[in-house]
């Protein structure tokens, strides 16, 4: 009986301490010291973000660092072209829901990254937006994705990425 309430109690300060000290993803984002930028207008004729039913569909966007990686940026750099992205796009999530913590999961990713022909390293470059919606979301930033070299990109930004998630009902 005793090792039963022991675990019984373990449980219970465990449930405890994850709920005291959960973050939103907001809040995540401050104690990192990233800010969400302003949503910018599209540039051309859509709109940013489309939803149906639980899921949102977001149209591309891309940060404002131009060029091709593997000529212009190096690896590093694309990285951290798809982490700005990756901020671009959580401005989009907040002002699509209005409050982060309404995403259930990260369902699919797609990255283009502006390269040469012979770049291959788009998986690295696109871990800089993975990363980051892993930091800030945690499991519910985990995704199905994928990462494809394409010829050139709107106003040579060095890359695109668009996303799908899942939201609570």
């Amino acid at each position: 009986m005793k090792t039963l309430f022991t675990t019984f109690s373990v449980a219970i300060l465990v449930f405890y301490s994850f709920t005291l000290f959960a973050q939103t993803p907001e809040e995540k984002l401050e104690k990192m010291g990233l800010k969400i930028p302003e949503v910018g207008q599209p540039i051309a004729n859509y709109v940013k973000w489309k939803q149906v039913g639980n899921l949102l569909y977001l149209a591309g966007s891309g940060p404002k660092i131009y060029g091709k990686v593997g000529a212009d940026l190096s690896v590093e750099q694309g990285y951290e072209a798809a982490r700005a992205t990756g901020l671009e796009i959580i401005a989009v999530l907040k002002a699509a829901t209005g409050d982060l913590s309404r995403i259930k999961q990260f369902v699919k990713v797609l990255g283009m990254v502006n390269a040469t022909p012979e770049f291959t390293a788009q998986p690295a470059v696109i871990n800089g937006f993975s990363d980051l919606m892993v930091e800030v979301f945690g499991e519910k930033g985990k995704h199905a994705r994928s990462a494809v070299g394409v010829g050139s990109l709107p106003n040579n930004m060095a890359v695109e990425i668009e996303v799908i998630v899942e939201l609570e009902n």
